[in-house]
C-alpha cells in the first residue's frame, strides 16, 4: 500500500491512510491533440488553481490528487497520478508534490530525527518521496514542469535523471505580493517571463511582514494545506506562455 505522501496529498505524514482506487478515468483516452486544446494534467493539486488557468484558455484540463478537488470539480481525478501518466497528454504539470523529506530545509531529520520517528523512516520516506519525483520527471509525457523547493544531496542522488531547476520565481513576479521562492524543473518547455512584477518592501516593514505570511504561518493541523496552495497569478503565466508554446510547436508540425 503506498502511503499519502507518494499520492501527492500532504507532507509525507499520515502514511497509514488507504489509497483511493482509481480504476477507470472519467473521460475517453485519446490520442495527442494538434489543435487549440492542450490536454493537461495537473498533478499533486486538489485546489484546482491551475487547472483552471488552463481550462479559462480553452484546454483540456485535470487536475489529480489523493484528496477530493476542494470545489468539487467533476475535472478531478481522485487518486495516484502515476496511474494516468500514460493516458496522451501533451503537458504535465506537477503543482506542489511533497517534498517535506526532499527539501534542503528538513534534511537535519535524516540525522535527527523528530519526535515520533527514527532514522529508517526518515530514509524510507525520502525514498519514497524521491520515486514519486522521479515518475513525474520521466513521465511519458512530451512538456514537463514540476515545482519544488531546492533539494538536498541525498535526494538528487535518488531521482533518475536529476537535472537542478530551470529557474526559480518569485510569486511578486506575477502580480502577488508574497516571498516564496519556487524552483520549477522544466523539460521541454520555456522558462517563465516575470508578467507585473512588483516592489518589494523594505525589509523590516509591516508590508515585508505581510509578504513574509507564508513562511510566517502558524503551526498547526492544516498548516501544510495553506503553504502548498499555488499562486494564480504563477499560474495565469503557466497557462498563457505555456500553451501558447506548445500550440505553436503543433502548427509548425502540421505545416
Amino acid at each position: 500500500m503506498r502511503s499519502s505522501s507518494t499520492g501527492c496529498a500532504g507532507n509525507g505524514q499520515g502514511n497509514n491512510r488507504p489509497l483511493p482506487t482509481q480504476t477507470t478515468l472519467p473521460f475517453p483516452t485519446v490520442s495527442r491533440s494538434r489543435t487549440r486544446s492542450l490536454r493537461v494534467l495537473v498533478a499533486c493539486e486538489f485546489s484546482g488553481t491551475v487547472r483552471d488557468a488552463f481550462l479559462d484558455r480553452g484546454h483540456d484540463a485535470w487536475s489529480c490528487d489523493l484528496l477530493p478537488a476542494e470545489n468539487g470539480s467533476n475535472r478531478h481525478i481522485r487518486g495516484d497520478a502515476r496511474d494516468v501518466l500514460n493516458d496522451g497528454w501533451d503537458m504535465l504539470i506537477v503543482a506542489h508534490p511533497p517534498c517535506t523529506r526532499l527539501c534542503n530545509s528538513g534534511v537535519r531529520w535524516l540525522s535527527v530525527p523528530p519526535p515520533g520517528k527514527n532514522a529508517e523512516q526518515m530514509w524510507a520516506e525520502l525514498d519514497e518521496g524521491a520515486a514519486l519525483f522521479s515518475a513525474f520527471w520521466n513521465a511519458p509525457v512530451d512538456r514537463i514542469c514540476i515545482e519544488n523547493p531546492v533539494m538536498h544531496r541525498h535526494a538528487k542522488e535518488r531521482i533518475a535523471d536529476f537535472r537542478p531547476p530551470a529557474q526559480t520565481v518569485q510569486p511578486w513576479w506575477f502580480g502577488e505580493p508574497f516571498f516564496k521562492a519556487t524552483g520549477l524543473y522544466l523539460r521541454n518547455l520555456p522558462t517563465l517571463l516575470p508578467t507585473q512584477k512588483l516592489t518589494p518592501p523594505a525589509r523590516g516593514t509591516a508590508e515585508h511582514k505581510a509578504w513574509s505570511r507564508v513562511h510566517r504561518m502558524s503551526p498547526g493541523p492544516d498548516r501544510w494545506r495553506e503553504r502548498s496552495r499555488f499562486f494564480p497569478g504563477i499560474a495565469a503565466a503557466m497557462a498563457d506562455q505555456w500553451g501558447d508554446f506548445a500550440i505553436e510547436q503543433f502548427l509548425r508540425e502540421a505545416a
